[in-house]
């Protein structure tokens, strides 16, 4: 448990982090205001993502073994 706490953190904060920045970056282009826009939606996205890694976890890594079971 301890592990898929620590992983789901660090997954959706690295994540989130950069997926907040490129969408944030797509939507208003680079302008004085960006880091503070960016920054907004990070605050916003990180514990949507936190939650969505933690309880999706063990659904991925079950898709991922049944996935990987069928390739040569």
């Amino acid at each position: 448990m301890k592990s898929r706490l620590i992983a789901s953190f660090l997954m959706s904060l690295s994540l989130s982090f950069l997926m907040s920045g490129w969408v944030t970056l797509i939507n208003l282009g680079w302008d004085d205001g960006f880091v503070v826009h960016w920054m907004a939606a990070f605050r916003l996205a990180w514990p949507a993502a936190a939650v969505c890694a933690f309880f999706l976890a063990p659904w991925v890594q079950r898709a991922t073994a049944v996935i990987t079971s069928h390739l040569p």
